[in-house]
């Protein structure tokens, strides 16, 4: 049999506020920034790594891009020869295409980048559930 005060110690004290944030089931993306958390950090891991994901993909296509092309004269050097408007292939190329090349990248990575910034910010400003 057991006493009434081992059942009395037994017990445990609820409080509403502990019910209430057990049932949230997280916090909100905003207070876990504000406050530093594990979550808040890992939400603003994601966003950099998103971001440094985005830069080294555009640097490899400007890399194969314009680093590619001496390659291509070196392989085919038929291709160097060709003259367009009087101007030999190669100087067109690398001096009158690339910068609107470099422009076009430039642009996307903008537009790209963004884009994960909205939608982090997105992530951020959703209204709790």
């Amino acid at each position: 049999m057991v006493a009434a005060d081992d059942r009395a110690s037994a017990r445990t004290r609820i409080v509403l506020a502990d019910v209430v944030r057990r049932d949230s089931g997280r916090e909100h993306p905003r207070t876990e920034l504000a406050e530093q958390t594990r979550v808040g950090e890992a939400l603003v891991r994601g966003l950099v790594r998103a971001q440094l994901s985005l830069a080294l993909r555009l640097w490899l296509v400007v890399a194969v891009g314009l680093g590619g092309l001496p390659w291509l004269f070196a392989i085919a050097p038929s291709v160097s020869r060709v003259t367009v408007l009087g101007v030999h292939l190669p100087w067109v190329l690398l001096g009158v295409l690339s910068f609107p090349f470099l422009v076009v990248v430039g642009w996307a990575y903008v537009r790209l980048a963004e884009r994960n910034e909205q939608d982090f910010t997105d992530l951020i400003q959703r209204p709790k559930r």
